[in-house]
């Protein structure tokens, strides 16, 4: 299975955190608000806290730019949809969190 990795700028946490504060947490498709970094969950499951964790997906896919116009904050539910039937450059169990 190919790493993508390479392909982000050094910066892409900040990047992507800037693209998840400027949507105030919440996904742009769904609108589910996400969990804040340091947020405690406890009280989560594993599985609930991946739900809850909000994503930076690139609309045309291509990792290098990152373009403000090209970056939205999803849901991990949102963004594997984005990411199914093979229309993306990485598989579902390649997205990444950080």
């Amino acid at each position: 299975m190919p790493n993508y990795r390479h392909r982000y700028p050094d910066n892409w946490s900040d990047i992507a955190l800037a693209v998840k504060e400027a949507a105030g947490w919440r996904c742009a498709k769904c609108g589910w608000q996400c969990l804040k970094p340091g947020e405690k969950t406890p009280h989560l499951s594993r599985s609930e806290r991946m739900a809850q964790t909000l994503q930076v997906h690139h609309w045309n896919r291509n990792p290098e730019d990152n373009r403000k116009k090209n970056l939205v904050a999803l849901c991990t539910s949102c963004h594997l949809a984005y990411h199914q039937g093979g229309k993306s450059n990485v598989s579902p169990g390649q997205l990444s969190l950080w």
